[in-house]
């Protein structure tokens, strides 16, 4: 059973009912829709084809919203794509003018009052590098450092400077508002700089309807890789965006921020993706090359909850193959870890800070001293599951709630799968009900020994206390 997950990105090439459908049987978990493009209309009739998928198969497929965030991007070009020539002067405009090969306006209004003379300023993920020459009233004057062929709405990323632009941006607002009435399980937080940036994300949902969705913070600047920590405190997720975080950061420093940021939201029991370019060349070829599939493989190895797709089932020509291809690198690479080495040696000593922190490491260690089958937890938040997962056991953790949201929240977490049982108030019936739904999904068979565990009282979320060791029943 495959355990790492797997995020693919909706977008022209899949937003049809039959794609998603073949893309959900080959190993989707989660359908991330990006707004920083498409339109609300667009993004709810794709999320109604979702819907239909989702019940059709009955597999809970999450959804992600990933946010704009507080991103700078040029405008509209006159006559189409320019090439900005080396040695040249192009300038930004904060008045919104249509573009043409000499200047091009910005979407941050505000941006000359933050820079100043010799700021660098890259555009499309660095292809294009400008270097200030002088700040003017609603213009900045630039020499074209690096040159390439400029089209609309391209992003701008201006490395080490901070901007004071809000973070939560009225446009992200409206697409928050949107989503929460839509029906998202997840939102990504993007270009997250400190805590108070998923704080801020959080109060907004809590104050608009939206408590229930999870926030996954987006690491795709050099003060978000500085203030990790904190914010992992405060999120429920991460994502290494490595495609900004290739433009704000040395390239030759990713690996080794992706290796801590895994390492780190895992011991803290959050969910960790990997994203962009994993099988980049898979948007217009069938196979992709070995170093993607080594790129892939060494985020399994280095214990990744989740990989993800963006162009390649977006934009691509292969959106299925991609999904297969990344199923067929993360089960062989998985098959070659020995986690219960792993487990032992890794995390046999580790702390405890809490009950459910030391609960969900005993429940590992039991399941592999008595061999059992299986763990079962029964969940009102996830939390039990999310912590058992973080200790990435191979043994398999099904994961139970009443709760249609939190079964579909769960599709994120590393080795787990969720199940729909009824809520009930006796903790005999609970267990009985779990484990019965887990065998008639084929999960478990008579006479196999499972490990249970839940919290008392049940009604209480976030409150893991209690462990048992029984046989599933004739």
């Amino acid at each position: 059973m495959r355990k790492t997950k797997i995020i693919c990105t909706l977008g022209p090439a899949s937003n049809k009912r039959d794609v998603i459908m073949e893309m959900v049987k080959a190993g989707m978990n989660v359908a991330r829709f990006n707004f920083s493009h498409g339109t609300h209309e667009g993004h709810l009739a794709t999320f109604h084809e979702l819907n239909w998928v989702r019940n059709e198969l009955g597999i809970p497929v999450g959804t992600l919203m990933d946010t704009k965030g507080p991103e700078i991007r040029t405008g509209i070009l006159k006559d189409g794509p320019v090439y900005l020539e080396e040695g040249t002067e192009f300038t930004l405009l904060t008045e919104d003018i249509e573009g043409d090969a000499t200047q091009v306006s910005i979407s941050y209004k505000e941006l000359p009052q933050d820079l100043g003379d010799n700021h660098r300023i890259l555009i499309d993920d660095g292809l294009i590098e400008l270097e200030v020459l002088e700040i003017l009233p609603g213009k900045i004057r630039t020499r074209v450092v690096a040159g390439g062929e400029l089209s609309n709405r391209k992003g701008v990323n201006i490395p080490g400077t901070r901007l004071s632009m809000p973070y939560l941006s009225e446009a992200d607002k409206e697409d928050i508002a949107f989503g929460i009435r839509t029906g998202f399980d997840i939102v990504a937080a993007s270009f997250v700089r400190k805590r108070e940036d998923v704080q801020q994300m959080r109060d907004f949902l809590d104050e608009n309807g939206g408590a229930h969705i999870r926030i996954m913070a987006k690491i795709e600047n050099a003060e978000g890789v500085s203030n990790l920590e904190e914010i992992i405190q405060v999120c429920d997720s991460v994502m290494i965006a490595r495609g900004d975080m290739g433009v704000e950061i040395p390239f030759e420093e990713i690996p080794i921020i992706q290796k801590d940021i895994i390492k780190v939201a895992s011991m803290a029991g959050k969910q960790v993706v990997t994203a962009t370019q994993m099988l980049e060349s898979m948007v217009s070829h069938p196979r992709p090359t070995r170093a993607e599939i080594t790129d892939v493989a060494n985020a399994i190895f280095d214990g990744t909850s989740v990989t993800m797709l963006s162009g390649e089932t977006a934009n691509g020509k292969y959106p299925v193959e991609a999904v297969k291809t990344m199923v067929r690198i993360i089960e062989r690479t998985e098959n070659d870890i020995d986690y219960k080495k792993q487990f032992f040696i890794d995390n046999m000593y580790q702390d405890a800070h809490n009950i459910t922190d030391a609960i969900s490491h005993a429940t590992c260690l039991i399941a592999y001293n008595l061999n059992a089958k299986a763990i079962i937890t029964v969940t009102k938040s996830g939390t039990t599951a999310y912590m058992i997962s973080r200790f990435r056991s191979d043994i398999p953790i099904i994961a139970c709630t009443p709760d249609a949201t939190v079964l579909r929240q769960m599709s994120l977490s590393w080795g787990v799968t969720g199940l729909m049982v009824g809520e009930e108030r006796i903790m005999e019936v609970l267990f009985d009900s779990a484990i019965n739904t887990a065998k008639h999904e084929g999960l478990v068979e008579a006479g196999d020994l499972v490990v249970l565990t839940t919290g008392i009282p049940l009604s209480q979320s976030g409150s893991t206390n209690l462990v048992k060791v029984t046989h599933v029943p004739d």
